[in-house]
């Protein structure tokens, strides 16, 4: 994680200026940013699952991803102000360095497993190793597990195809949003970009609280008896169904105050999906969950790129933001369903040979 975040400030904080050097230079710090961003998911998951009881995960996902949600809505807000003041740069050197900082806080402050962190009270190991956490606290001693890890078995269950699909439904949807939202409230309601940037910022400030009160929610049905299963059904179900219909009201609004409310909805209701896939990611298979993060997230990154790059393509043929706003509902309604007829909460065996 600490070289993830401190090589992605580098290619944000360089950005500029190769920008200003050549188009492939451009291309590289992209490039290295992509690669670099690879780790935090597959990372986040893995803490999380070592650090959190079952009971507490998705309170814990809730609150690591209102920190991705607030980043966009803090960056889409800062941006035009940093740029209008200071130029292209003000924003690229002034993330970058806040990335730094943040690696010289993580790197002093984090250990992998519990048991090695010497902030840590008796009283607290105590409670993570007596909640199902046994694997990963006091065991110091070498992992005698393939170093690759067994994709044909992993891929060959229904249960990792259920989190792949919902991984990459969410990411088209995420990026979809993150990148055409500003846009489409300058093209159907010509809202100038600085404003729009304002409209599509407040949906991931709700968002963020929307992820924490989902998981608060997942949290307690889990204490009050309900299974781990059903629950993330139910979590998953609000994340996907909930935003299909959103985006179909969005389609009807006739004002930007209007859209900006249904937007909002679908991307606080979205957050639910938090709760759904990915704290199950830790739950099919905790000794693989960086891996399957890893594989979901390989298809959601395809599916960002193929919806917003698709999404320029569509308008462009169509000469209607709103028909694709209405295909995403239709994915979104299908994938839900996807995730509801094959995922499980239940730990799947991936060990078993495949026939």
């Amino acid at each position: 994680m600490a070289w993830g975040v401190a090589l992605w400030s580098l290619a944000t904080f360089l950005t500029p200026w190769a920008a200003e050097t050549s188009v492939w230079a451009l291309l590289a710090m992209r490039a290295l940013l992509g690669i670099a961003e690879g780790v935090a998911l597959p990372c986040m998951n893995n803490m999380v699952a070592r650090w959190f009881p079952p009971t507490e995960r998705a309170r814990a996902v809730g609150i690591a991803m209102a920190g991705f949600q607030l980043g966009s809505a803090i960056g889409l807000t800062l941006s035009p102000i940093l740029m209008s003041q200071s130029g292209i740069f003000g924003p690229f050197v002034i993330f970058g360095l806040s990335g730094f900082l943040w690696v010289l806080v993580w790197v002093s402050a984090t250990s992998s497993t519990p048991d090695r962190n010497n902030q840590i009270s008796k009283y607290e190991l105590d409670y993570i190793s007596n909640n199902g956490q046994k694997s990963f606290v006091g065991d110091n001693k070498p992992k005698t597990a393939k170093v690759i890890p067994p994709f044909r078995r992993l891929l060959s269950k229904l249960p990792t195809w259920s989190l792949i699909v919902a991984n990459a439904m969410h990411s088209w949807g995420f990026f979809i949003i993150l990148s055409w939202m500003p846009v489409y409230f300058n093209f159907v309601y010509h809202v100038d970009l600085r404003h729009a940037a304002w409209f599509s910022a407040v949906p991931w400030s709700v968002m963020a609280i929307m992820g924490y009160l989902g998981g608060l929610c997942s949290d307690m049905l889990i204490r009050s008896g309900t299974t781990i299963t059903l629950t993330r059904k139910i979590m998953q179900s609000v994340g996907f169904i909930g935003p299909a219909i959103a985006l179909v009201g969005l389609t009807t609004a006739r004002s930007p105050l209007i859209a900006s409310a249904w937007l909002t909805i679908a991307v606080g209701l979205k957050s639910f999906s938090h709760s759904g896939f990915l704290v199950n990611l830790q739950e099919i298979a905790p000794q693989y969950t960086g891996v399957l993060h890893g594989l979901s997230n390989t298809a959601g990154s395809f599916a960002a790129i193929l919806g917003t790059v698709g999404a320029g393509f569509f308008v462009e043929l169509v000469g209607s933001f709103q028909g694709f706003l209405l295909l995403t509902s239709l994915l979104y309604f299908l994938a839900a369903l996807f995730y509801v007829r094959f995922s499980t909460g239940e730990r799947v065996n991936f060990d078993e040979p495949v026939s």
